[in-house]
C-alpha cells in the first residue's frame, strides 16, 4: 500500500506542476507601474514612442501619487508615448482595464480634425498584420502605407478622454482609418481624480473594423498636444488584460 501511495505522490509531483503551468493566468499585468521604483527612468519593458515630424517629446516619469507609483506625463505642445511590445490573443483576453487621472482638458481639441487630434490621455492598442483577416483592398492600402511610413500597425484602437466629443463615439482617426478613436470619457467630470476604465477590446474591435481582431502586438500610453499647441498633465496607473468571467 505504501508503495502505491508513493507512486501516486511521485506522479503528482511529475504531472501536476506541468498541468498547472499549462493553464494561462486569468489576468495579464501589462503595465505594473505600481511595482516600479519612484524616480526610475522608464517602467520595465516600456520604451519611448517618438515621431519623426514632431520636434519635441512629452516627458514621462515614475512618480508617487497617493502612495502608489504611477507614470506622470507632461506635454507642452509635444507628442510622444511609451510603448510595450506584447503578444496577446484578444479572444483569450478580451477585456482591458486601466487607471488614469488628468489635470486638465484641451480647449481646442477636435476629434475629427487633424489640428485637433490631441488628448490629455490616451491608451491605444495595436494589432499585428494577419493576411488571413484582412481584405484584398486593405492589404494593398496597408502595403502602400508601409512604403511611405515604415513599420505601421494594421489596426489600432485609441481609448481617449475628450473635452466635447460624445462619450461612446467610434470614429476614424483624423489622419488614418487604420486607427479608430473611441471616446471613453467626455467633459470635465472626473478631472483631477483617479478613474478606472474597463473595455471589452474584442467587441470594440469587431465594431470598429467590422471583423475579427488579429493578435495584439503593442500597448501605448500617450499624452499629446502638438497639434493644438496646448499643455496637458496626466497620470497612468496599472494596465491589465483579463479573461471574461465564465
Amino acid at each position: 500500500m505504501k508503495q502505491v501511495i508513493c507512486s501516486f505522490a511521485l506522479l503528482a509531483v511529475l504531472v501536476l506542476p506541468g498541468a498547472i503551468l499549462s493553464e494561462s493566468p486569468a489576468v495579464l499585468e501589462v503595465g505594473k507601474f505600481s511595482a516600479e521604483v519612484e524616480g526610475s527612468a522608464l517602467p520595465e519593458g516600456w520604451k519611448p514612442l517618438v515621431f519623426k515630424k514632431v520636434p519635441k517629446n512629452t516627458t514621462y516619469a515614475l512618480v508617487k501619487d497617493g502612495g502608489t507609483v504611477v507614470v506622470k506625463a507632461v506635454s507642452e505642445a509635444t507628442a510622444s508615448g511609451l510603448t510595450k511590445e506584447v503578444k496577446i490573443d484578444p479572444k483569450e483576453y478580451p477585456v482591458v482595464r486601466w487607471r488614469l487621472k488628468i489635470e486638465n482638458l484641451l480647449k481646442t481639441g477636435d476629434v475629427p480634425k487633424k489640428e485637433g487630434d490631441d488628448y490629455p490621455a490616451r491608451l491605444y492598442i495595436t494589432f499585428e498584420y494577419d493576411p488571413e483577416k484582412v481584405s484584398f483592398g486593405r492589404k494593398a492600402k496597408y502595403k502602400a502605407g508601409r512604403v511611405i511610413f515604415g513599420d505601421i500597425p494594421i489596426a489600432a484602437i485609441n481609448y481617449i478622454w475628450d473635452a466635447k466629443a460624445p462619450q461612446g463615439l467610434f470614429i476614424d482617426n483624423a489622419f488614418t482609418d487604420f486607427a479608430k478613436m473611441i471616446v471613453v470619457r467626455s467633459g470635465p467630470q472626473g478631472v483631477g481624480t483617479w478613474v478606472e476604465e474597463e473595455r471589452n477590446l474584442y467587441d470594440d474591435y469587431t465594431k470598429a473594423f467590422d471583423g475579427e481582431p488579429p493578435m495584439i502586438n503593442g500597448v501605448v500610453i500617450m499624452t499629446d498636444t502638438d497639434n493644438t499647441k496646448e499643455s496637458a498633465t496626466a497620470y497612468y496607473g496599472d494596465i491589465v488584460f483579463k479573461k471574461v468571467a465564465k
